[in-house]
């Protein structure tokens, strides 16, 4: 796990019983916090800061802060506050804190241990997208299959991978997909065999030979990220551009990110993956890239996944159904109650295809995505309240959510993408915290 690097700050008049108070509580932050932050050597308030440094942290707080405004102010690093033995802001610092707020810093004064932990993963994570990589195979985006739609979506545009680019500092690769097709079709049979031995994959309906077909897409796209190397995230525009591919890469996400932490993201989404990386860095927690269907949207939603109506709930309108590809929408297992590997139920894929049948579990969600200009964030609360069958169908097993404020017409207005991203269970102060450290405006439903 990469490690925000923390300059502890101490008043320059403390006296010796202060200073050893210090000392204890120093040595409390690195206890429960040693994981994910590297704790350097204290300086002094007004000393000069090193380049290295990402966030600075008073673990102690004295009188001698309103009068030390001026060297104070010239901190523009994100300050945290965490006073207390337990590893949180003491209450009698709330004084101080503000004052330090007044005087133009950016102070975090975590009140839970996860909450302290969830920052200091933000200024982690914010330092090291620089440089990161991103990877997604495409040739032609929206020039294939179903291009009245595809040929709609911004994060294909020059402009947005310049924005995504210049905002965090990473770098997104573009490679074939026909070409990544033909590299996975010219392995052999028995090289899939040996290395999936170990996968314990629970399938039904899946012929081995179409179950080898998407073990050497992993195969082949292992390939080409470890020639780049330093790839944190991988798609592929598998919809739009599926007659380059004889089955899906569903499968060879699943164990990219189980083998080796490597996120994804489904159709080339590369904002939704950028925001898909920021939660899971600062939450570690089960993700996941669906399509939302408010059932506010009517009939434009119900045709597109060929059912007739919505599941019958009282307060309809502040509902929504989760649905991609099929079922709920891809996520690897270990963040799911449930997840088979079944056979592809979209006609714009192979008929070889497969497809994760997966649930997370019912209870309390974010629906989190960051907004187009990468300066907003979208947070609303929701529920999975059950999940909705219809055979024969593109939506054999969704997702019914509801919005847990009951203010779906509001949402309907928010929403910036057909794509959402749901977060098991409730985040929303975390995320708010963490979005100071990007410099995010929030907007709360």
């Amino acid at each position: 796990m990469i490690k925000a690097r923390i300059l502890p700050l101490a008043f320059k008049n403390i006296n010796a019983r202060e200073k050893e108070e210090f000392n204890a509580q120093l040595k409390v932050l690195g206890e429960l916090y040693g994981d994910v932050a590297e704790f350097m050597s204290p300086l002094v308030v007004g000393s000069d800061i090193s380049d290295e440094v990402d966030a600075v942290v008073f673990p102690q707080l004295v009188g001698e802060a309103f009068s030390e405004k001026a060297a104070l102010s010239k901190i523009s690093l994100p300050v945290l506050v965490i006073t207390s033995q337990f590893g949180t802001v003491e209450m009698w610092d709330w004084e101080i804190v503000t004052f330090l707020r007044d005087a133009g810093l950016t102070v975090f004064s975590p009140y839970t241990v996860e909450l302290a932990r969830c920052v200091f993963r933000a200024v982690a994570c914010k330092k090291h997208m620089r440089g990161i990589r991103f990877l997604m195979f495409q040739d032609d985006p929206g020039e294939g299959m179903q291009a009245n739609i595809f040929k709609r979506f911004y994060w294909w545009e020059k402009q947005c991978t310049e924005a995504m680019e210049e905002t965090f500092g990473l770098r997104i690769i573009y490679k074939s997909y026909k070409e990544l097709n033909a590299k996975a079709g010219s392995i052999d049979d028995n090289a899939a065999r040996d290395i999936c031995r170990d996968w314990d994959i629970p399938m039904e309906g899946v012929s081995e030979a179409n179950y080898l077909k998407a073990v050497k897409i992993y195969m082949a796209a292992k390939e080409v990220i470890d020639e780049i190397g330093g790839v944190e995230g991988v798609g592929a525009n598998c919809l739009n551009e599926s007659f380059h591919s004889e089955t899906t890469p569903c499968l060879a996400w699943n164990m990219l990110f189980e083998r080796d932490n490597i996120l994804w993201v489904c159709e080339g989404d590369t904002l939704s993956l950028i925001s898909k990386y920021i939660f899971h860095s600062i939450l570690k927690l089960p993700i996941m890239m669906t399509n939302i269907y408010p059932f506010l949207a009517g009939m434009a939603a119900l045709k597109h996944e060929k059912i007739d109506s919505f599941p019958d709930v009282p307060n309809a309108d502040n509902h929504a159904l989760c649905a991609h590809c099929g079922y709920f929408g891809f996520a690897p297992r270990s963040f799911c109650t449930d997840w088979i590997l079944r056979p592809a139920v979209l006609e714009i894929v192979n008929e070889n295809a497969v497809m994760a049948d997966c649930r997370m579990a019912v209870g309390p969600v974010t629906l989190a995505k960051l907004h187009p200009d990468m300066k907003k964030l979208t947070l609303i609360e929701c529920e999975i309240a059950d999940y909705a069958q219809y055979p024969g169908s593109d939506c054999r097993n969704g997702a019914l959510l509801h919005y847990v404020n009951n203010n779906g017409h509001e949402i309907m207005d928010a929403l910036s993408s057909h794509h959402a991203l749901l977060i098991q269970g409730e985040h929303i102060p975390a995320v708010k915290q963490a979005a100071r450290v990007f410099g995010f405006e929030v907007r709360l439903y």
